[in-house]
């Protein structure tokens, strides 16, 4: 299994960007599939999930901001992130697991055992 990223790159505030995270040789049944910021130091915080069910949870922060869902074929999920602020830049990370249930943004960069080496957003002012 690989997470190929893209749409990742740079925009001004009040722009928008879509990351999308295609599932390369995804074979499971179910899935739960969530992206991560990189914060202050090494740490990553959850922004957004979605489970095979099509069940999305958003943290707090970007409620409202962002949108993940699934193209038709459930093998790529994007990230819409709209209303962009310079406080946004940072590393993406996508990241998946094949368990569903207790699929949220709370969960932690280690419950995913899949994971994309991450894409760049950079909003400018």
């Amino acid at each position: 299994v690989q997470l190929v990223e893209s749409g990742g790159g740079s925009v001004q505030a009040g722009g928008s960007l879509r990351l999308s995270c295609e599932l390369s040789r995804w074979t499971f049944s179910s899935h739960c599939i969530g992206w991560f910021r990189q914060t202050v130091g090494d740490d990553r915080e959850g922004v957004a999930t979605i489970a095979s069910d099509g069940i999305t949870t958003y943290g707090d922060s970007v409620k409202g901001q962002l949108s993940i869902f699934h193209d038709g074929s459930k093998i790529t999920v994007h990230l819409q992130m709209n209303n962009l602020k310079p406080e946004d830049s940072t590393k993406y990370y996508c990241v998946a697991r094949a368990r569903e249930s207790d699929c949220s943004y709370r969960n932690r960069w280690l419950e995913f055992g899949y994971r994309g080496p991450g894409t760049q957003v950079t909003v400018s002012s």
